[in-house]
């Protein structure tokens, strides 16, 4: 998951009517929908200061983000 937002990918938040978060939906650096991300998940990462977001713009990874990141040999 940090290596897609590591590689230039991004959180969007989808909230309801009354401003509230109801889900979360991530995206590789190429647009493809990643299922594996849920709301648990993604509080999980803003909890440890993995991601952020600016100006109400969607989360991206933050540098504490890429220091947890582990390396993997398929990592491009």
């Amino acid at each position: 998951m940090l290596h897609a937002l590591a590689q230039g990918g991004h959180i969007e938040a989808l909230k309801d009517m009354r401003g509230h978060m109801v889900g979360v939906e991530c995206y590789n650096r190429d647009g493809w929908l990643m299922p594996q991300v849920n709301l648990l998940l993604f509080r999980k990462l803003k909890r440890k200061k993995a991601i952020s977001s600016v100006e109400g713009r969607p989360y991206r990874i933050t540098r504490r983000g890429l220091e947890l990141v582990r390396s993997e040999t398929d990592n491009r």
